[in-house]
C-alpha cells in the first residue's frame, strides 16, 4: 500500500486489528451452522448430479 499523507500508522494498525477481530467473531458465530450447510449442499449436489 502506498503511503498517504496524514495517515497515522498506529490508527491503521488498530483499525486493521479490529476489522480482523470482527471477521474472526463472525466466523466463530457461523461455526454451528456448518454441519447443516454441508448436509444441505451435499443433498443438493446428490439431487442434481446423476
Amino acid at each position: 500500500m502506498t503511503r498517504v499523507a496524514g495517515r497515522n500508522v498506529a490508527i491503521s494498525w488498530i483499525a486493521g486489528v479490529l476489522c480482523a477481530g470482527v471477521v474472526a467473531a463472525l466466523v466463530w458465530f457461523s461455526m454451528p451452522i456448518m454441519p447443516v450447510m454441508t448436509a444441505f449442499v451435499g443433498d443438493a449436489l446428490r439431487s442434481v448430479l446423476p
